[in-house]
């Protein structure tokens, strides 16, 4: 990896690049494609008419939208907030918790907004940083407060220094760098940018790396296809496994992929082995969380462990796994159980510790059971869920599928007798036409809970 790409540790009160590269370096990739020079002076004259609040929620469905927007709340030292969904009711809560927000649109957005980035208006006060050049950010200047998805729980907040997002993004630069080595990448992202994840791989990277990305979000995988037409080769596909999937089963042509790398939901082997046949590219999974941003990495077709960033050390405990890393200013303590390998610097996950389950004086892990489930031929999509307690205070395991008409019941209790202890068969099938999975493809607990109480 270019030396004018690489970040190191630095002190709160330095000076850190908003972005790297040359001025005429793309930023952004596709059919407008935009320098990073230019999109600087976007940045600016955006930042001069932003209002002067502590805060901004970035709404932005556009991506190209949402970095002008970050960036120009960064130059004014405003905080960008992410909410765990664009909900109007999620967004209305995060709004509540820091008074003085204002929420950041553009054209496409459904939520009302009280700046739009595409607003026709002069730059009067393009003074504020130096148009000769790269505008630095204090590395101890508070970026952005992130929020869990809130699929094992209430949200919580996470917030995020501009030097701490600068280092995660140094690891993540060097977990990808065997694969595009020194090229200008173009990168193509079926996420949102609110999205931990989607801030990392499609925000900061061409922020921070020698990335170009595609402006969209697309979702469909004729969309995803046309996306990755409009952009040069070397490729990268940022996605999830709901995706992945969708695009398998579509059977489409895709443009030569130089990789494919996946996050948000585990990855099943066949899957990812799948798609490698397919796309004739590497799949790599990712390893993250809010918390924490990306930790790890594997290549999920041909390895279990996951191979853990060098500037990473874990310690598992009883009820989940600490995490050392001087991105945080203190170590976090994750619900995830991991089995070290590789003298520390690799881990086999075991679960969570929410996850587990004991019934009859049995053990199991909802993850594990699911991953079951999902592996019967006919079953597109699925999850095991531990309902709540009932009068008699028995919480009853129920399985929620979308599968082919010919998969039956009888069939999927009978794939799952092959594999799996009779305490922990599910007492309930619930066939649905769709999961009520989020734009990243969780599964919020509670989105759970009201379809199994609508059944």
């Amino acid at each position: 990896m270019s030396a004018q790409w690489q970040e190191q540790a630095m002190p709160i009160d330095a000076g850190v690049s908003l972005i790297n590269g040359d001025a005429s370096d793309l930023l952004l990739c596709g059919a407008a494609p935009l320098a990073r020079g230019e999109f600087l002076h976007r940045v600016r004259a955006l930042a001069a008419r932003l209002p002067d609040a502590p805060f901004v929620i970035n709404l932005c469905e556009r991506r190209d939208h949402f970095i002008i927007g970050f960036c120009a709340a960064l130059l004014r030292g405003q905080v960008t907030l992410l909410p765990p969904s664009r909900a109007a009711g999620m967004v209305d809560d995060v709004a509540k918790l820091y008074p003085g927000s204002y929420r950041l649109g553009d054209a496409f957005g459904t939520l009302s907004c009280d700046v739009r980035v595409d607003d026709a208006g002069p730059a009067h006060a393009a003074d504020i940083v130096d148009r000769s050049a790269t505008p630095l950010v204090p590395a101890g200047q508070l970026a952005m407060i992130g929020f869990t998805s809130g699929s094992t729980g209430a949200p919580s907040a996470n917030p995020k220094t501009w030097g701490a997002l600068v280092q995660t993004n140094t690891a993540n630069l060097h977990a990808l760098a065997d694969l595009f080595g020194d090229r200008q990448a173009s990168l193509v992202a079926t996420v949102p940018p609110q999205h931990m994840y989607g801030m990392e791989m499609s925000v900061l990277l061409p922020m921070l790396g020698p990335f170009a990305v595609h402006p969209g979000r697309p979702f469909f995988p004729h969309d995803i296809a046309a996306a990755l037409a409009e952009v040069a080769g070397p490729r990268l596909l940022v996605t999830t496994p709901v995706h992945l999937r969708a695009l398998l089963e579509a059977d489409i042509d895709l443009h030569a992929l130089a990789a494919i790398v996946t996050a948000t939901a585990p990855l099943p082997a066949d899957l990812a082995g799948r798609a490698e046949t397919r796309f004739g590219c590497e799949v790599h999974e990712l390893f993250g969380s809010t918390e924490t941003c990306v930790i790890a990495q594997r290549r999920t077709a041909h390895e279990d462990a996951w191979h853990l960033f060098e500037d990473l050390r874990l310690h598992p405990q009883p009820d989940g796994t600490r995490v050392e890393r001087p991105s945080l200013q203190q170590p976090l303590l994750l619900a995830d159980l991991v089995e070290l390998v590789d003298g520390g610097r690799g881990f086999l996950l075991r679960g969570r510790q929410a996850d587990l389950l004991e019934i009859a004086g049995k053990r199991a892990s909802l993850g594990d059971l699911t991953r079951r489930l999902q592996s019967i031929d006919g079953v597109r999509d699925a999850a095991m869920l531990q309902a709540d307690a009932d009068a008699a205070g028995v919480r009853r395991l129920i399985a929620i599928v979308v599968a082919d008409a010919a998969v039956t019941d009888a069939a999927i209790l009978g794939a799952l007798r092959l594999t799996t202890d009779p305490v922990f068969l599910p007492r309930r099938i619930i066939r649905v036409e769709a999961l009520p999975r989020n734009d990243t493809g969780k599964l919020p607990r509670d989105a759970l809970l009201a379809l199994v109480a609508r059944r």
